[in-house]
């Protein structure tokens, strides 16, 4: 599928406003009149009466300010100020490049990228006021250190010799030798692109973005890149690696064995996943169906439905839905103990699905303390392994908490399967979570439509046999 590679720019008003307000600025300055300043909320001015021949009272104002105290500000009194405001950004600026040695290394990615935000905005809105203000460019300089400095990654990986070092997990989700481990299987496809940038600043430059939701300008100025454009390109060529090299990481059909004993310690006998929905914001949502593991892997993901199509239509155009009968046919069924039936392999859905004979949905209303509830609550165990394995995706990469602007929500799904496989590559690892992972798993996210159709008289007989063995081997 081809994608939108495209980077996101803001606009500037032009011209004509600014130079409305700096001929405004200009006339206040020079009026030789001054106006009577205006009585604002929770300002009273005092007055005193004057009686006049006629009898009638006039209140007059006891204001005596003098007007030297109420004069306009003119360029030459800002200049001072602005002096001192201007020195604080450049060396604010001159911190984010680099040109303090390594003290920008010692900062969380969130810190440092919300401090360059807020600099290089304050930077531009105080250039805007200087040129409105008339004040000649010489004056005041913004520009941070003119001098070439490396580049934060190139400055990151002289200062990081060990390992064992925990800013590589703070802004990449994973270890040192994780990272170059994945960059050697990545390279193959990572050599073949047209981007010319080092390949460990490329799959950094990407990681980092997928990480902290950085923007590509932000992106270029800390991998030292020559345009936001090209990170952008780099980003998505990542993308397309991980695809291309990591692919095989869905292990639906490869190890089967291993997610049917994880769910048999479940109590869920011949389960071979659990299937859920999630929706990934922009200005118009996708949809993304995954099927995962007991240990929260994605075993198979399908994305970029469109959100307004309820699960009940989704499901049915998918892949996993024309290809179940042959991946669940590779085991005869199940025979289960005290009840004199067997079940077949199946996945479990939620109730958002029509219940089918490889797809079992929770029963519906509620059922006391009977057959049906105990499979109620031990279906509902393996349904949170889907919300939870989304919420850990989330909180891995934050780039998909975000909302994507519709020009770019093109790309999303390509992104959603890209995030999934470099999830499960961390899981092989053994790389931890981040710390805040448990907060933005708990996110309550919006419920899908239940479906409302008639179950297959198959899938009940099915339901109803574990929901008996469930009954008999847990107990209410």
């Amino acid at each position: 599928m081809a994608r939108k590679k495209r980077s996101l720019t803001s606009s500037i008003p032009d011209g004509t406003a600014a130079s409305g307000v700096g001929g405004k600025i200009a006339k206040l300055s020079h009026d030789p009149q001054p106006q009577e300043p205006p009585i604002t909320a929770g300002k009273k001015r005092s007055s005193s009466s004057a009686f006049y021949g006629d009898g009638k009272t006039v209140k007059q104002s006891d204001d005596s300010q003098p007007q030297e105290a109420r004069r306009k500000c003119t360029a030459d009194d800002l200049t001072p100020s602005l002096s001192l405001a201007t020195s604080a950004i450049s060396l604010s600026l001159r911190f984010i490049t680099g040109g303090s040695g390594t003290a920008d290394l010692l900062l969380l990615p969130s810190q440092t990228l919300t401090l360059e935000s807020s600099v290089h905005a304050a930077a531009v809105s105080l250039a805007r006021l200087i040129s409105l203000l008339g004040i000649p460019p010489q004056t005041l300089n913004l520009s941070p250190d003119p001098s070439p400095q490396p580049s934060w990654f190139a400055r990151f990986l002289s200062s990081s010799s060990t390992a064992g070092d925990h800013r590589w997990g703070e802004n990449f989700r994973m270890s040192k030798p994780s990272f170059y481990l994945l960059l050697q299987t990545l390279s193959p496809s990572l050599r073949s692109s047209s981007a010319p940038i080092p390949l460990d600043h490329k799959l950094g430059a990407a990681l980092f973005r997928l990480a902290h939701a950085a923007p590509f300008p932000a992106v270029a100025r800390r991998f030292g890149l020559p345009s936001p454009d090209l990170a952008c390109r780099a980003f998505y060529e990542v993308c397309k690696a991980v695809a291309d090299q990591l692919g095989h990481l869905f292990e639906l059909s490869s190890d089967l064995t291993r997610v049917l004993q994880g769910f048999h310690w479940m109590s869920l006998p011949n389960c071979c996943g659990a299937l859920g929905f999630s929706r990934f914001a922009g200005e118009a949502s996708v949809v993304a169906q995954a099927v995962v593991d007991s240990e929260g892997r994605f075993l198979d993901v399908s994305a970029g439905w469109r959100s307004s199509m309820p699960p009940a239509e989704i499901l049915p155009r998918t892949k996993l839905y024309s290809s179940q009968a042959v991946v669940l046919a590779g085991g005869p069924p199940l025979q289960l103990n005290g009840v004199g039936s067997s079940v077949p392999r199946y996945f479990l859905g939620g109730s958002c699905c029509p219940l089918l004979p490889w797809l079992l949905t929770p029963f519906a209303g509620n059922h006391g303390g009977g057959a049906a509830a105990v499979f109620n609550v031990v279906h509902g165990r393996g349904m949170e392994l889907v919300h939870r394995a989304f919420g850990r995706l989330r909180a891995r990469w934050q780039l998909l908490r975000g909302v994507w602007k519709e020009e770019c929500a093109e790309a999303l799904p390509f992104v959603i399967v890209a995030a999934c496989l470099l999830h499960n590559y961390l899981i092989k690892c053994s790389e931890p979570l981040p710390e805040d992972w448990e907060a933005v798993a708990a996110e309550v996210e919006s419920g899908f439509p239940e479906f409302e159709g008639t179950g297959d008289e198959a899938g009940e007989k099915i339901r109803g046999a574990l929901a008996s063995h469930l009954s008999k081997v847990i107990g209410p």
